[in-house]
């Protein structure tokens, strides 16, 4: 407080707080952007998507390495956050599964253009594999347990093979209209339920 009474706290409360939330304003339009556009879509569809000036987005990041980074991160993260949330909110572990499998799925089809960003120098992409396998394996560990103890599916899958079957699966669902992921993903899940 200064001597007349009012706090003298730091100004950039408020403004951290506008900060992040036009930050995830960004990242939110530019995964939809990347969904339908690719990540090499134009920096001026991800700012009107927002609802904010182009100098806005380059202020938050810098590179399109940045971006598209921030995006993956971000939606790993929600994908992480979801599986224990789903848990508690289906009516069954493997009803939990489903749901969780349909958001991996989700996440994994709309990357259109990531797989090439990955092959580039840039030192921050060689991260996120990592960051992807250490933030979804231990989720998609709980959800399989959980089906398993509660007897709805095999027990003793491994998640990372689990994923990774998932991930062949979604590989060229972007650019084959005649090719359905979501169907030999749906029959694959199925393929876990223990028989009655």
């Amino acid at each position: 407080m200064n001597d007349r009474g009012r706090s003298t706290g730091s100004p950039d409360g408020p403004r951290r707080k506008d900060a992040r939330r036009n930050q995830q304003t960004l990242l939110d339009a530019a995964a939809t952007v990347f969904a339908t556009s690719g990540v090499d879509a134009p920096v001026r569809d991800i700012a009107a998507k927002a609802g904010v000036g182009m100098g806005t987005v380059y202020r938050h990041f810098p590179t399109r390495a940045d971006l598209v980074i921030a995006v993956f991160r971000h939606q790993v993260d929600a994908c992480a956050e979801a599986g224990p949330a789903l848990l508690t909110t289906s009516p069954t572990p493997h009803a939990a599964l489903e749901r969780w499998v349909d958001l991996f799925v989700d996440f994994l089809v709309t990357k259109h253009g990531l797989a090439a960003a990955l092959q580039t120098d840039n030192a921050g992409f060689e991260t996120l594999h990592a960051y992807f396998l250490d933030r979804l394996l231990p989720v998609c560990t709980q959800l399989l347990d959980a089906a398993a103890a509660s007897d709805e599916i095999h027990s003793g899958l491994d998640a990372y093979q689990f994923m990774r079957g998932i991930g062949n699966l979604c590989i060229g669902a972007d650019n084959d209209p005649r090719y359905d992921a979501r169907r030999l993903v749906t029959l694959l899940v199925a393929g876990l339920r223990r028989p009655c």
